[in-house]
């Protein structure tokens, strides 16, 4: 008796080790795995747009006084971090990641250490 039960506890195993190792192989599962692949992917260069747009959107409000440079910083700082992990994220899937958007006038006015817009009379 104990020597039947064995021989069904092995073929069970053995079944179970044939279907899971089969799996990739079903009609449907490469295609499902693409398509998740490509979800990821449009879900993550959809995030990288806005983070860009978001980025953007602190210069300007930073170029028109909007936030102080103590906030900027910390906004920015903040923003270019989410932004290198959703680059990161596409990396991983293999996408080409396009060059980040070109500096803002505000951005190019700090390093030169030029004005950004209209000087304030206070």
């Amino acid at each position: 008796m104990g020597n039947g039960l064995a021989i069904l506890v092995l073929l069970v195993a053995m079944v179970g080790v044939v279907l899971l190792l089969g799996q990739p192989l079903w009609p449907g599962a490469a295609a499902a795995a693409a398509d998740r692949d490509d979800l990821r992917r449009a879900d993550l260069e959809a995030a990288r747009t806005a983070k860009y747009r978001e980025i953007r959107d602190a210069e300007l409000d930073h170029a028109t006084g909007k936030l102080s440079d103590e906030d900027w910083r910390a906004i920015d700082r903040r923003l270019r971090s989410d932004a290198v992990e959703i680059l990161h994220a596409l990396d991983a899937l293999g996408v080409t990641s396009e060059a980040p958007p070109a500096s803002s006038p505000a951005r190019g006015a700090e390093a030169t250490g030029s004005a950004a817009g209209p000087e304030r009379a206070d």
